[in-house]
C-alpha cells in the first residue's frame, strides 16, 4: 500500500512529509521503498502562529491553529503526491502526527497528558484519503509517557544484523533508540535524552532579535566558549539523572528555560552570545553522551546513526564524535535508505500502517505503558477525492 507520513517537529521549521509504499501485513515480512519526501518549510506568520500558540494561546488560537494545521498537512499531502505523480486516490492512508502543542509525561502521582494539533477531519476531506493520527493519546492512556513512538518502528526497520544500533534523532528534543541485533531477544530501549536543537535555536532567535532561527552549520558555536560553570549547573537539571523510561519537550527545555537563563547570565556582547550558543550545544552533546554511558553502554553498542535537523549542525555532530568515540558515529541517510530530515516522517507513515492491518506499535520498554497499544484515532476518507488541487 501508499502510505503517506507527515510530522511538524518540536523545531517549529516546516511538515516533513514522505510517500512511502509498504507491502506485508506482518513486521518480519514487511517491505518498503521511499517514494518521495521533503520538507515543506512553514513561512514566517505559520511559524509565528504556531510558536504564539504554544506559548501563550487560550482556547481561540488553539482551535484556528488546530483548523489552520489541517490546512497545511492537506496541502502538503497534495503537493507531495503531485511531484511524485501519484494520484490522491491511490494513497491508502495518511499517518498524521500533528503538531505537539503540550506534553505532560505521567508522575507517580497523576498520569501524563499530551496534545497534538492539526485537524485529521480536514485533512481527509481536503484529500479524500483515510487519516490516522493522535498516535500519543491511547500509549498515555495506558500509563505511558507517550514517547518515544518512533522505537518500535525502528526496531522493524533498521534491525541489523551482527550489531547493536543506537538511533539517536537530533530534532527540537533529542531521543534514541537502541536496537539490539536482528534476531536477539532483548527488547530495544528509547527515551529522550533532552535538548536536541530547541535550546541552540531559541538562543540565536533571542540574540539576534528573531532574524535568524537557527546556527547554520553551528558556525556560531564553533566561534565561541563553553563556559564549564554554566554548563555543569545546567547538566545538573532533574531530568538528566532520570531513568527511562522518561520524555521531555518544550515545556521543561524551550525557549522560556533560555529566557530565564539569559536573564540571570546577561551576555552583553556578540561573544557573550557565541559563547552560549557554545554552552547549549555542548549541552545537548553532553546530556547524550551521559545518557549513553549511562543506560546504553552496559548493553553493548557497535555504531551511532544521527538522524534529524540536528546533523546539519556541524559542531555538534563533531562534538558527538568526539565524546562517542571510539565507537563509529554514521549519518543516518547514508545508511537507513531515507533522509536525514525525514525518518520521523516515516516512522508515523509505518505507524499508520499499523493502525490499519490491526498491529499494536507503542514499545511498553520505552514508554512504561501498561501494554501493547494499537495506536491513532482513524477518521474515514470521502468516497471520492475532491477536485482541491488532486492530480
Amino acid at each position: 500500500m501508499l502510505v503517506v507520513g507527515l510530522m511538524s517537529g518540536t523545531s517549529l521549521d516546516g511538515i516533513d512529509a514522505v510517500l512511502v509504499e509498504l507491502v506485508g501485513q506482518r513486521t518480519d515480512t514487511l517491505r518498503w521503498r521511499l517514494v518521495h519526501g521533503r520538507t515543506f518549510p512553514y513561512d514566517e506568520a505559520q511559524r509565528r502562529q504556531i510558536h504564539d500558540a504554544i506559548l501563550h494561546g487560550g482556547a481561540a488560537a488553539l482551535c484556528r491553529l488546530h483548523a489552520d494545521l489541517g490546512e497545511w498537512f492537506a496541502d502538503a499531502t497534495g503537493a507531495l503526491c503531485r511531484e511524485a505523480g501519484v494520484p490522491l486516490a491511490r494513497v491508502a492512508v495518511v499517518g498524521c502526527h500533528g503538531q505537539t502543542i503540550w506534553h505532560e509525561p505521567p508522575t507517580p502521582e497523576r498520569r501524563g497528558a499530551t496534545l497534538q494539533l492539526g485537524d485529521p477531519a480536514t485533512l481527509a476531506e481536503r484529500t479524500g484519503r483515510p487519516v490516522v493520527a493522535d498516535f500519543r493519546s491511547r500509549d498515555v492512556a495506558a500509563g505511558g509517557q507517550g514517547a518515544p513512538l518512533v522505537p518500535w518502528v525502528d526496531a522493524v526497520l533498521f534491525a541489523a544484523p551482527n550489531r547493536a544500533r543506537a538511533l539517536q534523532n537530533l530534532g527540537g528534543m533529542a531521543n534514541v533508540t537502541w536496537v539490539p541485533p536482528r534476531g536477539d531477544p532483548r527488547p530495544p530501549l528509547a527515551f529522550d535524552t533532552g535538548p536536541g536543537n530547541a535550546l541552540i535555536d531559541a538562543a540565536v532567535e533571542l540574540a539576534t532579535g528573531g532574524r535568524r532561527r537557527n546556527d547554520p552549520e553551528g558556525r556560531g558555536a564553533a566561534q565561541g566558549r563553553v563556559d564549564e560553570a554554566l554548563l555543569a549547573a545546567l547538566l545538573r537539571h532533574p531530568f538528566f539523572a532520570q531513568p527511562p523510561p522518561k520524555s521531555t519537550g518544550r515545556e521543561t527545555f524551550g525557549r522560556p528555560f533560555v529566557e530565564a537563563l539569559v536573564s540571570r547570565w546577561q551576555p552583553e556582547g556578540d561573544q557573550d552570545w557565541l559563547d552560549l550558543l557554545a554552552t547549549l550545544t555542548e549541552l545537548t552533546a553532553r546530556s547524550i553522551a551521559d545518557a549513553y554511558a549511562r543506560w546504553l553502554a552496559p548493553l553493548g553498542i557497535d555504531e551511532v546513526i544521527l538522524t534529524g535537523g540536528g546533523v546539519h549542525n556541524r559542531t555538534l555532530r563533531q562534538r558527538l564524535e568526539a565524546l562517542l568515540a571510539p565507537l563509529p558515529v554514521r549519518r543516518g541517510e547514508e545508511v537507513l535508505g531515507v533522509p536525514d530530515d525525514l525518518k520521523e516522517a516515516l516512522a508515523f507513515a509505518v505507524l499508520a500502517w499499523a493502525h490499519v492491518v490491526g498491529l499494536p506499535a507503542n514499545l511498553p520498554s520505552a514508554t512504561g505503558a501498561a501494554g501493547p497499544r494499537r495506536l491513532g484515532s482513524f477518521t474515514p476518507g470521502a468516497l471520492d477525492p475532491p477536485p482541491c488541487g488532486a492530480p
